[in-house]
């Protein structure tokens, strides 16, 4: 038995007549194309379905699987708690799906729920299909804080759990696209929202899931989305699969973007084993970037690979230090190291002043932090050196400065410090483009309130990449 059908699909409750009172003609295009899938799949019959939401338990290094035999849930939160949808759960898939995880080294299981009851995620296309269909089994997988190229992976777990206990199954990929869409809808205006929206429904209607990894981090979060990672899981679970591909509608009405696309009746085709072709090209791309790396990087790469290899702090040999920059050797100043993995942050750790006698031994001990000390991490593993991309950026001194108005998120870098707390921003970082965001995030940093009183000062950064 295999994968049947895949579908994108959006999760407005106000698609419901009681919800909607009346504003669900606003999309009505969206409920034709739902009506559509959900006699699709009656005509499918399939064992399973397979719904990945983004409003399921979420954890940032965990898939987590919905354990238990059936679940329910209601629209509570929408006004509507007697609005109830039932579902049963396919607790052996769950299960292998878990080992099937486990032997591919990723983690994914049924533990840590913090939530047994359905969410709108889940409810909303799931109450649209059963007005069609109603005899099948779910699994509800939630998202997790993975890369892109690990949620693809997952989704070829996913596959191969269906092939191995020969079930008929259909996949929902639920997530709304940008809600950045409107000055007047409910999260305001983003340009990057309507550019977000007309590239993922090109890229999905085109089935070009390859393209699905060259998503910057930054564009995914100006746009506000909810539904990639669902939409990439998907993606994996059709690895080497050309499936027939229709775009039923695409809507934003509320400010929000809800697009509908099917992929139907999957048959083998050559050179759709996107992840593979992305590591290649990464790969490629990693060697040529590493060719041109210059003495900062270059020494950030040594210290922490050498830590991680052998638990010992890098040396600077003597002759190695004559071939290096002068000021390298000859300067102290702040230094902040950054990594990043598959296009994301994989660590960053620096000092805002020198702590060494030199920038070359600064960036000796800030890369072995960035990538074994940053708490919001686990520390580099050895598999992962070979992946990693760094950034150095040496500091200049910091200056006090009076108001907002003397910065420029391009240009400087701000420290914010109130009460012996301390919050720190590098400059020209993608999705800061503002003042008030780079503020905003700093003070977050630093645990600041915006009530309370507190000080500015500015630096300037030579990034090394």
């Amino acid at each position: 038995m295999s994968i049947l059908a895949a579908y994108v699909v959006p999760h407005p409750p106000i698609m419901m007549r009681e919800i909607g009172k009346g504003q669900e003609q606003e999309i009505k295009e969206t409920i034709e194309s739902y009506e559509r899938i959900a006699k699709q799949i009656a005509e499918y019959a399939p064992e399973l379905i397979l719904v990945f939401s983004p409003h399921s338990v979420m954890y940032s290094d965990y898939f987590h699987i919905s354990p238990g035999k059936k679940a329910k849930g209601n629209f509570w939160q929408f006004g509507h708690k007697e609005l109830e949808v039932f579902t049963e759960y396919d607790e052996e898939f769950s299960k292998e799906l878990e080992k099937e995880a486990a032997a591919d080294g990723i983690a994914a299981g049924r533990q840590g729920e913090r939530e047994a009851e359905l969410d709108h995620g889940t409810m909303v296309p799931l109450r649209m299909i059963q007005e069609a269909y109603k005899g099948t089994r779910i699994v509800r997988i939630g998202l997790s804080g993975f890369s892109l190229l690990t949620h693809y992976r997952f989704g070829k777990c996913i596959a191969r759990t269906v092939s191995k206990l020969e079930r008929r199954a259909v996949i929902i990929a639920s997530g709304d696209l940008s809600h950045v869409l409107k000055e007047d809808g409910p999260y305001g205006f983003c340009v990057e929202g309507p550019e977000f929206d007309k590239r993922i429904m090109k890229d999905l209607s085109e089935a070009a899931f390859g393209n699905l990894f060259d998503y910057p981090e930054d564009l995914l979060e100006l746009a506000s989305e909810c539904g990639m990672r669902s939409f990439v899981i998907m993606a994996g679970c059709l690895d080497g699969l050309l499936p027939t591909t229709e775009k039923l509608s695409y809507e934003g009405p509320f400010g929000v973007g809800y697009g509908v696309v099917a992929f139907r009746n999957p048959v083998v085709s050559e050179n759709r084993q996107f992840d593979q072709i992305y590591e290649k090209r990464e790969t490629d791309r990693l060697l040529a970037l590493k060719e041109k790396e210059d003495d900062y990087v270059a020494l950030a790469r040594a210290s922490l690979e050498t830590f991680v290899r052998t638990k010992k702090r890098y040396s600077l040999p003597e002759e190695q230090k004559n071939d290096l920059d002068d000021e390298m050797i000859s300067k102290q100043a702040g230094v902040f190291v950054s990594l990043k993995l598959d296009g994301q942050l994989r660590g960053c750790i620096g000092t805002i002043a020198p702590t060494k006698k030199c920038i070359a031994d600064e960036i000796i001990q800030n890369a072995v932090s960035a990538g074994m000390e940053d708490p919001r991490f686990p520390p580099v593993s050895e598999e992962e050196l070979g992946k990693l991309v760094y950034s150095v950026d040496v500091l200049s001194p910091p200056e006090s400065i009076a108001s907002l108005s003397e910065l420029d998120p391009d240009l400087y870098g701000v420290i914010i410090s109130c009460k012996g707390r301390r919050g720190l921003l590098l400059p020209n970082l993608p999705g800061i483009t503002t003042v008030e965001k780079q503020v905003e995030i700093a003070m977050q940093k630093g645990g600041i309130k915006r009530y309370e009183e507190y000080s500015l000062e500015r630096f300037k950064v030579i990034r090394h990449h």
